[in-house]
């Protein structure tokens, strides 16, 4: 197709169309001289122009906008220019045709990229038209590699003690095969015994966690949220003095949440050009990219395309995205997230008021479809007593805290001095919490919430729920790798909150199914063989963590209800039992993935829910 003939510059034709104003035009030129992008980048990054009306205007001026994943590419022809450079420009030259090189361009009309490639290759260009997303696409799979390696691996460079990539090391299998080898010795010679005393370390280890958690609860809840911002300290930070903010936005097959994400995102309170959207796409999604050159409202985001290495997770991603951050803070939010408006601001104010060891800024999570059914319930019920008295709890005594996956948000520079996120480990927000607590850095919980999405399918739920325990496992090998050492790192104090929290959780548990069980069964039938291996004493112990354990579980999850006042849910505490089967399942699912595919990130599906759907109809 021959270039039609058109003289006048893309913010010319978007004046005359009454698209945007000289105002906004002078307004984007001013951010294209600093930032070296070019008009049509900052206009569709910035939500100038939607996407879709841009690929209309393009067909109006005569020019066909195609789909790039359908034309033919040679890297070859790719790699002349560099990756950075074609994404400031949203120009690629893609392959060489009838002795001209064929350039695809988001905006056809920028005559200095299509001399610069006319002097690169000395040749004639053919040009075709393509939207943003797609030239990303063809710069990220074929220029993106090095650069995807370089996010799997930095963490294990840095520091390959702290990465994930083996699960549990020589060393570790050693030290077990000998402490199940000695055991196996002593149950040869006294089998009875041995069995007593297992049940008193699962006894006592069962007693300690969920004391310990009870004893988080009640500091926790001494305090309201430890840090809390005003209005007029959000006020006084004049918009000129606000730093640039990344966000990152790791989706994958989320084409039915697409356009409230972006929605959420255009709704905070942040000047737009200040903001550094990152919205990272799997190579392979391409439902989702399609869903987004569909969006017909200006959205402010820039996508970036995950190139398809191994291991396919969430942390990769974030990785990828923090090698292109602009940012001086950063953060993340998943793909049903609705943060409150003013939460940016908010953390730039706290962290002014911080000392600097404070490097993250936690806010709390929940959930907008509390109400839908039993499991969303339940869901808020944990969330609620988890961010509003454990998480507190935690930092009032001084003991490591494990991030949420979403709404943390960080220092740039120091997330990077940690080298980011473990990509092999399927939890790697509480990874990185450890780290950074190890590293003497601290975290700060904001009285801030992002609402999100919560399971109402159970199905779905354990998927969820089940690389969660996972991740636990996987944090708990990798920082018990080196047990001295990590006292020496996180204290005393802390390493105890670390066994107690980050291992007692998933072995709290694996161990409740069998508690019950015994329970039951020695209930019912007053075995003899169970009164042999569970001496008086024993069992008192036991029967006391069944009641008094489950007790203590109801009376936290009672306790959530207040400070958020959902008391609508206070019944539903004492259901908690029941909630506590399901993450037994999903907990035991978690073992056998540690065991056979640790590395696996189960997708989680969002936009379920029906008020997900009700506020997205209200919004469309």
């Amino acid at each position: 197709m021959a270039l039609p003939e058109v003289k006048s510059s893309i913010a010319n034709i978007l004046i005359e169309k009454n698209i945007i104003d000289r105002s906004q035009v002078d307004e984007i030129e001013k951010f294209c001289s600093q930032s070296g992008w070019s008009f049509a980048k900052v206009c569709l990054t910035f939500g100038y122009v939607s996407r879709r009306r841009w690929g209309e205007i393009l067909r109006e001026l005569g020019f066909e906008v195609v789909d790039l994943k359908k034309e033919k590419i040679d890297k070859s022809v790719v790699s002349y220019l560099n990756l950075l450079v074609m994404d400031q420009r949203l120009g690629v030259p893609i392959r060489k045709e009838d002795g001209k090189i064929v350039v695809a361009m988001a905006d056809p009309t920028d005559f200095e990229f299509i001399e610069l490639i006319k002097k690169l290759f000395k040749s004639d260009v053919k040009i075709i038209s393509a939207i943003d997303v797609d030239i990303v696409w063809v710069l990220h799979k074929y220029l993106g590699p090095p650069f995807c390696r370089i996010a799997i691996y930095n963490l294990l460079w840095k520091d390959p003690d702290r990465s994930a990539v083996i699960t549990i090391t020589s060393s570790q299998i050693a030290v077990l095969v000998v402490v199940i080898t000695l055991y196996m010795i002593y149950f040869s010679f006294n089998p009875i015994s041995s069995l007593i005393f297992v049940n008193i370390v699962i006894a006592f280890l069962y007693l300690f966690s969920i004391l310990f958690k009870f004893v988080l609860s009640l500091v926790g809840s001494r305090y309201e949220l430890q840090e809390v911002v005003s209005n007029e300290e959000v006020k006084s930070i004049p918009d000129d003095k606000l730093p640039v903010y990344t966000i990152l936005l790791p989706v994958y097959k989320e084409p039915k949440v697409i356009s409230k994400l972006v929605e959420s995102i255009n709704r905070l309170d942040y000047p737009k050009l200040k903001l550094d959207v990152k919205l990272l796409l799997e190579e392979d999604d391409f439902e989702t990219m399609e869903a987004l050159k569909e969006i017909d409202f200006p959205t402010i985001f820039e996508p970036i395309v995950v190139p398809s290495e191994v291991p396919k997770t969430k942390p990769k991603a974030c990785d990828y995205g923090l090698l292109f951050a602009r940012g001086k803070y950063l953060t993340i939010y998943d793909a049903e997230d609705i943060p409150e408006v003013d939460q940016l601001k908010k953390v730039v104010a706290l962290f002014k008021k911080l000392p600097e060891k404070y490097i993250c800024i936690q806010c709390a999570l929940n959930y907008y479809n509390r109400d839908e059914n039993f499991l969303t319930k339940m869901f808020t019920l944990e969330y609620s007593y988890w961010f509003d008295y454990m998480l507190p709890g935690l930092h009032r005594l001084g003991m490591p805290i494990p991030l949420g996956g979403t709404s943390n948000h960080f220092k740039k520079d120091k997330l990077e001095e940690l080298a980011g996120w473990d990509p092999f480990n399927v939890t790697e927000d509480a990874d990185l919490g450890i780290r950074a607590y190890a590293k003497g850095y601290k975290v700060a919980v904001l009285d801030s919430t992002t609402y999100e999405e919560a399971n109402k399918k159970v199905g779905n739920w354990i998927r969820q729920r089940s690389r969660w325990i996972k991740g636990y496992m996987q944090t708990y090998l990798v920082h018990m790798r080196h047990p001295i050492e990590l006292i020496k790192n996180v204290g005393l104090k802390g390493f105890i909150g670390f066994q107690l929290f980050i291992g007692g959780t998933p072995f709290v548990f694996l161990a409740n199914p069998i508690m019950w069980f015994v329970f039951i069964i020695w209930l019912l039938t007053k075995s003899e063989i169970i009164m042999l291996v569970f001496p008086d004493w024993v069992m008192y112990v036991s029967v006391f963590n069944f009641l008094f354990g489950n007790a203590l579980m109801i009376y936290m999850n009672m306790m959530s209800v207040f400070r958020r006042k959902y008391y609508n849910l206070l019944p539903f505490a004492l259901l908690n039992p029941i909630y506590w089967f399901l993450h037994s399942v999903a907990a035991y699912k978690a073992l056998w993935q540690l065991i056979s595919n640790p590395f696996y990130w189960e997708k989680t599906e969002h936009g379920i829910s029906e008020v997900f759907k009700h506020i997205h109809h209200q919004r469309g």
